[in-house]
């Protein structure tokens, strides 16, 4: 069994998974309750019953956190809960200032996340209880004025398609136990994770809202200044840096929002940018190996690999993509019908995601070819008027409506957001897939052969 490193927290627990689910080692020490990619898991290639669903009063773009009988998720309502996964019913919840959008990551007794209130949180996972939080310069999203030319043109403009906030990552040494994350005030900071207290902090020039990962003393992480970077991770000193492209006849102001992926057979690290491209790094170096171009496509997802395969999702062209991990070769390309930012799950031999259209997606992972969709509540009442032949079409969704104002986009998005958009990564455990949606409910479905 090869070994992969993923980006976001992996959490150390040996009672996470029935022995049904799990026979691989690296589950010791990379099991997977929080989206990391690669799942230990039967092969489930179908959708069951709906086991239940948690519903909140705002959009959810938080990945669940799976730990121990409770699913963790953030909400734009302001907090962050705990869900029983037997019940579904809500053990607690803690309240912030701003939009939860940062995904919860658990080791051992505490919970730690972000909110757009400008402060990461460390709580009590049995009651939810403070135990300290930590001020960063501000979360915001990224933006500026006429964003992509659009008008008015002094007007500050948020930019649309910016949905996350940097997720904390623990790196798991209990001699020296430190919390990452980044922030919208262009710092990567390093906290004790027990005291919530500065260690150090790296200063980039663009907002980071993607999320580190950490590999053998290094921490990885992408700016919106266009960079990956290489830090070491008891110090904060640059190792190395690689710049992605610019290229604004593509899109207006590029920059990384999906988080990297170390692939320690390949010795790559793997990650896309919004210059269209998808990247190959050596892992030591910094040196590119490849680059694929996505047909002008943002990657906003970040990669899962599995046995020599490297799977994304693009936006514009709605494609799940999976290349050859040497070489980045195609292998297949899967057209789903909207944006796909939900990054993949990979359990068994299937592959889960979702898109923008409000539908999950269950595909081969050696051929492309689905298996089974699940679609949720929203997508079925409004995609009969918000989809042109069930595909995402922007143009026909705000048609009679000047598509140069801004206030045109945002429309667009909130009729989008009716069809209970998927922007949450999927999580499997023990037979069971959870993902979050913009019709603010966290789902749980049985899955099954």
């Amino acid at each position: 069994m090869k070994k992969y490193f993923l980006a976001l927290l992996i959490i150390y627990s040996k009672s996470a998974f029935s022995q049904a689910d799990m026979s691989v080692p690296w589950a010791m020490f990379h099991a997977c309750e929080k989206h990391c990619g690669m799942y230990p898991s039967k092969d489930y290639p179908h959708f069951g019953s709906t086991k239940w669903k948690f519903s909140t009063k705002g959009k959810i773009f938080s990945t669940p956190a799976v730990f121990e009988g409770v699913a963790y998720i953030g909400s734009e309502d302001k907090n962050l809960y705990a869900v029983d996964v037997a019940t579904g019913k809500e053990r607690w919840r803690f309240t912030t200032e701003g939009a939860v959008h940062s995904s919860p990551a658990v080791y051992k007794d505490v919970v730690y996340f972000g909110s757009y209130d400008g402060f990461y949180y460390a709580l009590d996972k049995i009651t939810g209880k403070l135990k300290w939080k930590f001020q960063t310069g501000g979360e915001k999203h990224f933006g500026q004025p006429g964003l992509w030319g659009m008008q008015p043109s002094q007007q500050f403009m948020d930019d649309p398609f910016d949905f996350y906030l940097s997720s904390p990552v623990i790196n798991m040494d209990d001699n020296d136990l430190k919390v990452y994350f980044g922030s919208s005030d262009g710092n990567l900071y390093a906290l004790d994770a027990e005291s919530g207290k500065l260690s150090w902090k790296y200063q980039t020039n663009g907002i980071i809202h993607t999320t580190p990962t950490i590999y053998e003393g290094k921490v990885f992480i992408g700016s919106w200044d266009t960079y990956m970077y290489a830090l070491d991770a008891k110090s904060g000193k640059e190792i190395w840096k690689f710049k992605t492209g610019d290229q604004p006849e593509v899109h207006q102001l590029e920059g990384i929002q999906a988080s990297a992926t170390v692939d320690v057979d390949e010795n790559s690290i793997y990650f896309g940018a919004r210059d269209a491209y998808f990247y190959a790094l050596d892992l030591a170096t910094g040196k590119l190996k490849w680059k694929f171009f996505n047909d002008n496509s943002w990657v906003l997802s970040t990669a899962g690999v599995k046995d020599g395969s490297v799977y994304f999702g693009t936006s514009d062209q709605y494609n799940l993509i999976s290349l050859d991990a040497k070489t980045g070769k195609l292998n297949w390309k899967f057209k789903a019908n909207g944006y796909v930012y939900s990054s993949p799950a990979l359990a068994g031999n299937t592959l889960f995601f979702g898109d923008f259209t409000g539908k999950l997606f269950a595909l081969d992972m050696k051929s492309g070819m689905p298996t089974d969709v699940f679609t949720t509540k929203s997508r079925n009442k409004n995609a009969g008027t918000v989809l042109n032949s069930d595909q995402l079409d922007f143009a026909y969704m705000t048609k009679g409506l000047d598509l140069s104002l801004y206030i045109t986009t945002t429309a667009g998005m909130n009729k989008l957001y009716s069809l209970g958009s998927i922007l949450s990564s999927p999580v499997v455990n023990n037979g069971v897939i959870y993902f979050g949606s913009a019709d603010g409910n966290l789902y749980a479905i049985n899955l099954k052969n």
